[in-house]
């Protein structure tokens, strides 16, 4: 059960979603849904092969010259940017399973047939822009902190990072940026993704309900959001691995988590 009572205020009308309130009882329940829904329809395999895809890509651009070796850790970790987008597969999976309906694997990607794909695609674009416009700036802090100069080696680059005050000008002012850039793009799709596929809502509609959801509940959505980004990291330590079970566990999540934030 959600905790609390709905949310009413002024700016709520009879077309906007009402919002709840909840608690860390919320999120463990939200947790165990999605592992319930992963044990009941595994999906690893789906994320497996884009994951390594990913890797090898970038690994090979480092391996033929250093260029791109600052933006590494900026182009995993803001992969969490995007989570939302990546895991609408998850939302129609945990969606078909609620109702009953056939969630063979392949069933993730019925999104794509989507009334409200049109949406999903244009805010999907927009936190691609939030994506690419943090990989912008993280580009941006490593020239003023250590220069426009390539690395020359990968131990050099770590050395440098972490044994030098510039080096942690650039990670502290870096991770400053990157946390704003980060909550930018969870407030904006926390709630849409899942709103926009459950639900015959507009784009405004949907991120102004997200908005309102973190705002009303900013605690335990933060915690939330710092949830995922830790799911996410202990997913990533064992050579990337881990991603293809926590990132299908914690989309399925995230439905379960709309649910008990949005009356329906």
């Amino acid at each position: 059960m959600t905790n609390g009572q709905a949310i009413t205020d002024r700016d709520t009308s009879p077309a906007q979603p009402v919002i709840r309130k909840i608690g860390m009882a919320d999120l463990k329940d939200a947790l165990a849904g999605g592992l319930a829904d992963f044990n009941a329809m595994p999906t690893h395999l789906i994320f497996l092969f884009p994951i390594y895809a990913i890797v090898m890509l970038i690994a090979a651009r480092v391996y033929a010259g250093y260029e791109a070796l600052p933006l590494v850790f900026p182009l995993l970790a803001g992969y969490t940017m995007i989570g939302p987008l990546v895991a609408t597969g998850m939302y129609e999976l945990s969606r078909r399973r609620e109702q009953g309906l056939d969630t063979s694997r392949m069933r993730a990607f019925d999104v794509l047939h989507s009334p409200s794909i049109r949406a999903i695609a244009t805010l999907g674009a927009g936190l691609m822009l939030v994506y690419f416009a943090w990989l912008g700036a993280a580009w941006a802090v490593y020239v003023l902190t250590l220069g426009s100069a390539p690395p020359t080696s990968i131990l050099g680059f770590v050395g440098q990072v972490f044994t030098t005050s510039a080096g942690w000008t650039l990670i502290i002012v870096g991770g400053g940026i990157g946390f704003l850039f980060a909550t930018l793009a969870f407030t904006l799709s926390v709630i849409s993704f899942p709103m926009l596929l459950d639900r015959d809502v507009g784009i405004q509609t949907a991120v102004q309900t997200s908005i309102r959801a973190v705002l009303a509940n900013p605690i335990t959505m933060g915690i939330w959001g710092f949830v995922i980004a830790a799911t996410l990291f202990i997913g990533a330590v064992p050579v990337f691995i881990g991603l293809a079970v926590a990132l299908p566990v914690i989309g399925h999540a995230a439905w379960h988590l709309y649910r008990k934030v949005v009356e329906h």
